[in-house]
């Protein structure tokens, strides 16, 4: 027993360990501030927190009788617990047996109420069961009378029909008739008895008879063979319309293809194949006889045919087919007759025909029977996009910020167009062919014109002006475009597009590009015997003013019909069908215009450049070792700055209306002379300092003048492009680095390598030689630079470029400019 204590002592203590959730749970029941109710309670703590310090040590005993005082009274509460759950189970097998025995007692007054319900049910349906049959009875009996009547009056609607129909009362017949046969479809399910399939039978023995006499009397009355009555129609027929409405569609299509059949007879008969007035030259006697005809039919026959008919539009559209296959028969026969001004005679007349039924009928009676309300479309943002009513005469407005504008939206074609003018196109060949060579003529025209009368005469008031021939052939092609279009919106508008691209290609070369003044010069300049032969301040070979005039001129015409090209293919994209659209494709000839505008830019640019190659090859050939002081800018920089005022005032204003050439021609020029100046910087060899500090004073007056190259000489001064000033910056301001590359002293090798790689970023050991070569360095120096140079060059990041990387190091544009005024500042104090 005593080794079984520690055990016992162990499991007590193990077992008054709770889980966290049990604890929180008591706590959260018994809430307690008291240290002994703590799941972590510690009798050590506890005790010192009761006898903090050794004086408090003497009330012991009084702490001793508060604890055994506590204890007893929980010793108290725990025998009264466990005393009162003695009888705790007995008290609940009670109150379980008490619950039980009312569950019997409730599910008894349950089922006593189940019994009393299904019994009122039961005398309810009792109650209710002769209602039921009194409503059954009233509804069968509603349903016999309805039906008893609906059969007395189809069988006095059927007697009634009949003897009518005999007595050809087609007034009263059209009302009874449409009654019958919506009284006789109550009776569809009742077919299977005898009577009423007889009614049936006998209803549509009647439509059947009325549909035979109603096409005997139309016979009767309009006979296939011979002429027409000469009474004007009766009332008879008129309401055997009404009657022919409300039988099978096909008595009604019937008296429609007999009466029109009959109503065209003569016509066939007076426009045979073999008589004069078929022809085409006599096509608006067709279609003022089918006038006359549809007159005479309004005044005798209009209301003797329901309006819902339609018959005067029937007739029209069967006078057009009937007219396009006599047409198409009879110019097979005679296509060798066919010229260009009949055939097109013709096809007006025919067009404007069918335009005239378009304002008349709506077209409900064509082959799709059904006519779409056409869209208005939204206002034109085109220029090339007009009114196309006398678009013959009208020009061509071209405005060149519109070119971007969305194009306007193709208006639907009348419903009539094409009914009769279709049968014209498989002959449009001869219109083809001859707008071909009205082309060819026009073209030759204008190059005669233009050898005749020659170039346009200077005008810098008015800016580049447009030749007069551009507007007048895009002025033909709208009017031939609008003609085709007329007549067909297929393959003959692609054979035309065809012609289009022949003759504006024709026109680029002959007109255009055959009419820019020549060069004697190359691309270069001028040849070395005349550069051998140039003294500052001679002359050299150059365009005139009128060939200046006459290049910006060609200029701005190439634009103009780079712009209306494109518009013009928007259009003919518009006017063919959408399935040929692919085939339409004026970019070639875009593309040829484009060269054309380049080809004008460029001799501008090589003339200008060939004006400043003498001034050049003068400061290549000048002594610049012996100049002794710096003075005023050199007159080679005269000479340049007074071709440039001379030639780029006269471009400028004759491009007024082409600012983005002109500002290519700024940066074209600004490529070519740029890299042309520096070449012949390399040429001044041997320069001394005094040498370099006047070439850069000339350099910086030439950079300054660049810069201004856009607006020179004009009195609304304008900011340069921003592309054009980052072009003459960077060009420039290398020359300028170049030459105070040359100015630093060489000595030590190492700074003066050092700075040469910081001042230019180029690591051509070619531009190297060239700059000690300006310096008179001798061959041996140049070997030992050369060698350090090599030495010194950075290595290139791995991957990357050693120019872009050294190009990082170089001098800001404005850090220069600012040396340059202070270089500027140096030399006026010499002065």
């Amino acid at each position: 027993m005593e080794e079984d204590e520690p055990e016992l002592e162990a499991g007590l203590e193990a077992a008054l360990e709770l889980a966290p959730a049990v604890q929180a749970a008591i706590e959260q029941v018994f809430p307690s501030q008291d240290p002994l109710d703590r799941a972590d309670f510690n009798a050590v703590e506890y005790i010192n927190a009761l006898f903090p310090t050794e004086q408090s040590l003497a009330n012991i005993d009084e702490v001793v009788n508060k604890i055994r005082l506590k204890i007893r009274r929980l010793d108290d509460n725990i025998r009264t617990v466990v005393r009162g759950q003695t009888n705790v189970g007995q008290d609940g097998r009670q109150a379980l047996e008490e619950a039980q025995k009312a569950i019997q007692q409730l599910f008894g007054k349950i089922k006593d109420i189940k019994d009393k319900a299904e019994k009122s049910e039961q005398m309810v349906k009792e109650i209710t069961r002769d209602i039921k049959q009194l409503d059954h009875a009233k509804r069968h009996l509603t349903t016999s009378i309805t039906t008893l009547n609906h059969l007395h009056m189809l069988a006095g609607g059927v007697d009634s029909l009949e003897a009518m129909t005999r007595r050809r009362q087609y007034g009263e017949v059209a009302n009874l008739l449409q009654g019958v046969v919506n009284v006789l479809e109550h009776f569809n399910k009742y077919m299977g008895i005898p009577q009423i399939r007889q009614l049936s039978e006998r209803v549509k023995a009647a439509q059947s008879e009325l549909g035979q006499q109603i096409l005997a009397d139309f016979e009767e009355a309009f006979p296939s063979q011979g002429t027409k009555r000469t009474g004007g129609p009766s009332n008879v027929l008129r309401d055997a319309c009404l009657v022919a409405n409300v039988l099978d569609p096909r008595i009604k299509q019937e008296i429609i293809k007999k009466f029109i059949k009959q109503h065209l007879s003569e016509y066939l008969v007076l426009f045979q194949e073999n008589q004069d007035v078929a022809w085409l030259d006599k096509i608006d006697r067709r279609y003022a006889w089918i006038k006359r005809q549809l007159v005479d039919y309004e005044e005798k026959y209009g209301r003797m045919f329901p309006a819902e008919w339609c018959m005067t539009e029937r007739i029209a559209v069967e006078f057009c087919h009937v007219t396009r296959a006599e047409l198409s028969k009879i110019m097979r026969t005679r296509a060798k007759e066919i010229e260009v001004k009949l055939l097109l005679f013709a096809i007006q007349r025919t067009t404007n025909f069918e335009g005239l039924l378009a304002k008349r009928f709506s077209g409900c009676t064509l082959a799709d029977g059904t006519v779409k309300k056409p869209e208005v479309p939204p206002p034109s943002t085109n220029p090339f996009l007009e009114d196309e009513t006398g678009a013959e005469t009208d020009e061509i407005v071209i405005e060149k910020s519109d070119t971007d504008k969305p194009k306007k939206p193709k208006v639907p074609d009348n419903p009539f167009h094409g009914i009769v003018s279709k049968c014209f196109e498989p002959h449009l060949y001869v219109y083809i062919e001859s707008q071909d060579k009205n082309l060819g003529e026009l073209i030759d025209r204008f190059v005669a014109d233009f050898k005749a009368q020659g170039p346009p005469k200077p005008n810098v008031d008015e800016g580049g002006a447009v030749l007069p021939s551009c507007a007048d052939l895009f002025v033909y092609y709208k009017k031939c475009m609008v003609q085709c279009s007329q007549l067909s919106t297929g393959e003959p508008m692609i054979a035309l597009t065809t012609i289009f691209q022949k003759y504006l290609r024709e026109y680029a070369w002959k007109i255009l590009s055959g009419n820019l003044p020549k060069t004697t010069s190359s691309s270069g300049g001028l040849t070395i015997t005349s550069l051998l032969k140039e003294k500052e301040g001679s002359e050299v070979a150059k365009f005139t003013l009128e060939e200046l005039c006459l290049i910006c001129s060609i200029l701005s015409t190439a634009e103009y019909c780079l712009a209306t090209t494109q518009q013009l293919e928007e259009k003919l994209k518009e006017k063919v069908d959408a399935s040929l659209m692919e085939r339409i494709n004026l970019t070639g000839e875009m593309d040829t215009f484009s060269i054309v505008i380049s080809n004008s830019i460029q001799l501008l640019v090589q003339d200008l450049d060939a004006a400043c190659d003498p001034a050049l090859t003068a400061m290549s050939k000048m002594q610049w070792q012996n100049v002794e002081h710096v003075g005023d800018q050199s007159p080679y920089v005269t000479s340049v700055i007074l071709h440039i005022k001379q030639n780029v005032p006269i471009i400028r204003d004759n491009l007024a209306s082409t600012r983005k050439y002109f500002t290519q021609f700024c940066i074209k020029f600004a490529n070519s002379f740029i890299p042309k100046f520096i070449n012949h910087l390399f040429k001044c060899k041997p320069i001394s300092m005094v040498g370099a500090e006047q070439l850069l004073l000339d350099t910086h007056s030439l950079k300054m003048v660049l810069l201004d190259l856009p607006s020179i000489g004009s009195q609304v001064v304008r900011k340069a492009p921003a592309s054009y000033t980052k072009i003459v910056v960077k060009g420039m301001t290398r020359a300028e680095m170049i030459l105070k590359v040359v100015m630093a002293p060489h000595e030590p090798p190492v700074v003066f390598v050092d700075n040469y790689i910081k001042l230019l970023a180029d690591c051509s050991t070619d531009t190297f030689q060239k700059i000690l070569d300006m310096k008179g360095l001798k061959r041996s120096e140049q070997s030992s630079m050369l060698d350090l140079f090599r030495l010194r060059l950075p290595a290139p990041p791995p991957g990357g470029d050693s120019t872009s990387s050294l190009s990082l190091s170089a001098p800001t544009p404005e850090q220069e400019s600012s040396r340059i005024r202070k270089l500027e500042k140096l030399i006026k104090k010499r002065l």
